[in-house]
Protein backbone atom coordinates (compact mmCIF):
# COMPACT_ATOMS: atom_id res chain seq x y z
CA UNK A 1 0.00 0.00 0.00
CA UNK A 2 1.33 3.45 -0.92
CA UNK A 3 0.22 6.83 0.36
CA UNK A 4 0.55 10.00 -1.72
CA UNK A 5 -0.11 13.58 -0.60
CA UNK A 6 -1.04 16.78 -2.39
CA UNK A 7 -1.10 20.18 -0.67
CA UNK A 8 -3.58 23.00 -1.30
CA UNK A 9 -4.02 26.55 -0.04
CA UNK A 10 -7.10 28.75 0.12
CA UNK A 11 -8.32 31.88 1.90
CA UNK A 12 -11.54 31.57 3.87
CA UNK A 13 -13.28 33.56 6.58
CA UNK A 14 -15.50 32.20 9.30
CA UNK A 15 -17.40 33.34 12.34
CA UNK A 16 -18.13 31.12 15.35
CA UNK A 17 -21.55 31.49 16.94
CA UNK A 18 -21.65 31.68 20.75
CA UNK A 19 -17.88 31.27 21.07
CA UNK A 20 -16.29 32.79 24.18
CA UNK A 21 -13.11 34.11 22.54
CA UNK A 22 -11.88 36.35 19.74
CA UNK A 23 -13.13 33.98 17.03
CA UNK A 24 -16.69 35.04 17.75
CA UNK A 25 -15.79 37.90 15.40
CA UNK A 26 -15.64 37.27 11.68
CA UNK A 27 -12.05 36.73 10.57
CA UNK A 28 -10.11 34.95 7.87
CA UNK A 29 -7.32 32.42 7.57
CA UNK A 30 -4.84 31.30 4.95
CA UNK A 31 -5.66 27.60 5.13
CA UNK A 32 -3.19 24.92 4.08
CA UNK A 33 -4.75 21.51 3.37
CA UNK A 34 -2.77 18.27 3.09
CA UNK A 35 -4.70 15.47 1.35
CA UNK A 36 -3.28 11.95 1.60
CA UNK A 37 -4.78 9.03 -0.28
CA UNK A 38 -3.69 5.42 -0.39
CA UNK A 39 -3.86 2.50 -2.74
CA UNK A 40 -1.78 0.13 -4.81
CA UNK A 41 0.07 1.50 -7.82
CA UNK A 42 -1.26 0.37 -11.18
CA UNK A 43 0.88 -2.48 -12.54
CA UNK A 44 -0.06 -2.55 -16.21
CA UNK A 45 2.40 -1.42 -18.86
CA UNK A 46 -0.47 -0.59 -21.22
CA UNK A 47 -2.24 1.66 -18.68
CA UNK A 48 -1.37 5.36 -18.98
CA UNK A 49 -1.34 5.56 -15.16
CA UNK A 50 1.10 2.67 -14.78
CA UNK A 51 3.08 2.99 -11.54
CA UNK A 52 0.62 5.46 -9.97
CA UNK A 53 -1.84 5.03 -7.11
CA UNK A 54 -3.78 7.90 -8.69
CA UNK A 55 -2.70 10.79 -10.86
CA UNK A 56 -1.85 13.88 -8.76
CA UNK A 57 -3.84 15.83 -11.33
CA UNK A 58 -6.95 13.80 -10.49
CA UNK A 59 -6.53 14.61 -6.78
CA UNK A 60 -6.04 18.28 -7.69
CA UNK A 61 -9.21 18.27 -9.78
CA UNK A 62 -11.30 16.72 -7.00
CA UNK A 63 -10.06 18.98 -4.21
CA UNK A 64 -10.23 22.14 -6.30
CA UNK A 65 -13.79 21.50 -7.46
CA UNK A 66 -15.12 20.26 -4.10
CA UNK A 67 -13.24 22.52 -1.64
CA UNK A 68 -10.84 25.16 -2.94
CA UNK A 69 -12.98 26.72 -5.68
CA UNK A 70 -16.03 26.65 -3.40
CA UNK A 71 -14.53 27.91 -0.13
CA UNK A 72 -11.78 30.23 -1.40
CA UNK A 73 -12.50 33.86 -0.56
CA UNK A 74 -15.84 32.97 1.01
CA UNK A 75 -17.15 33.24 4.54
CA UNK A 76 -18.43 30.11 6.28
CA UNK A 77 -21.38 30.59 8.64
CA UNK A 78 -23.39 28.14 10.70
CA UNK A 79 -26.79 28.14 9.01
CA UNK A 80 -28.33 26.48 12.08
CA UNK A 81 -27.49 29.52 14.22
CA UNK A 82 -28.57 33.17 14.19
CA UNK A 83 -25.47 33.79 12.05
CA UNK A 84 -27.63 32.72 9.11
CA UNK A 85 -29.01 36.27 9.18
CA UNK A 86 -25.47 37.65 9.06
CA UNK A 87 -24.77 35.44 6.04
CA UNK A 88 -27.91 36.62 4.29
CA UNK A 89 -26.96 40.25 4.92
CA UNK A 90 -23.45 39.66 3.55
CA UNK A 91 -24.87 37.84 0.51
CA UNK A 92 -27.26 40.70 -0.20
CA UNK A 93 -24.21 42.98 -0.35
CA UNK A 94 -22.47 40.75 -2.90
CA UNK A 95 -20.29 38.60 -0.62
CA UNK A 96 -19.67 34.89 -1.15
CA UNK A 97 -21.23 32.96 1.74
CA UNK A 98 -21.13 29.24 2.41
CA UNK A 99 -23.88 28.04 4.76
CA UNK A 100 -22.74 25.11 6.90
CA UNK A 101 -24.86 22.74 8.93
CA UNK A 102 -22.13 22.89 11.60
CA UNK A 103 -20.01 25.34 13.57
CA UNK A 104 -17.27 26.19 11.01
CA UNK A 105 -14.29 25.25 13.15
CA UNK A 106 -11.15 23.64 11.75
CA UNK A 107 -12.30 20.34 13.26
CA UNK A 108 -15.73 20.36 11.63
CA UNK A 109 -14.30 21.62 8.35
CA UNK A 110 -12.13 18.49 8.29
CA UNK A 111 -15.21 16.26 8.58
CA UNK A 112 -16.85 18.13 5.68
CA UNK A 113 -13.70 17.98 3.56
CA UNK A 114 -13.32 14.24 4.18
CA UNK A 115 -16.91 13.53 3.15
CA UNK A 116 -16.60 15.58 -0.05
CA UNK A 117 -13.29 14.03 -1.12
CA UNK A 118 -14.24 10.43 -0.26
CA UNK A 119 -17.36 10.65 -2.41
CA UNK A 120 -15.28 11.52 -5.51
CA UNK A 121 -12.32 9.14 -5.23
CA UNK A 122 -12.01 6.12 -7.53
CA UNK A 123 -13.07 2.86 -5.84
CA UNK A 124 -9.50 1.52 -5.68
CA UNK A 125 -8.20 4.65 -3.86
CA UNK A 126 -9.13 5.66 -0.31
CA UNK A 127 -8.70 8.79 1.74
CA UNK A 128 -6.10 8.10 4.42
CA UNK A 129 -5.35 11.43 6.07
CA UNK A 130 -6.11 15.14 6.10
CA UNK A 131 -4.30 17.97 7.83
CA UNK A 132 -5.78 21.46 7.83
CA UNK A 133 -3.60 24.33 8.98
CA UNK A 134 -5.70 27.25 10.17
CA UNK A 135 -2.55 29.19 11.00
CA UNK A 136 1.13 28.41 10.60
CA UNK A 137 1.24 26.68 13.97
CA UNK A 138 -2.36 25.55 14.56
CA UNK A 139 -3.95 22.67 12.68
CA UNK A 140 -6.35 19.76 12.88
CA UNK A 141 -5.90 16.23 11.57
CA UNK A 142 -8.31 13.61 10.27
CA UNK A 143 -7.21 9.94 10.11
CA UNK A 144 -9.24 7.33 8.25
CA UNK A 145 -8.60 4.69 10.92
CA UNK A 146 -10.21 6.95 13.54
CA UNK A 147 -13.32 7.51 11.42
CA UNK A 148 -14.60 4.10 10.37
Amino acid sequence: MIRITKIFTFETAHVLYNYDGKCKNMHGHSYKLFVTVKGRPVNDLENSKNGMVVDFGDIKSIVKSEIVDVWDHAVLVNALSPHKLLGEDLESKGHKVIYCSFQPTCENMLYAIAAKIKSKLPAEVSLAYLKLHETENSYGEWFAEDNK
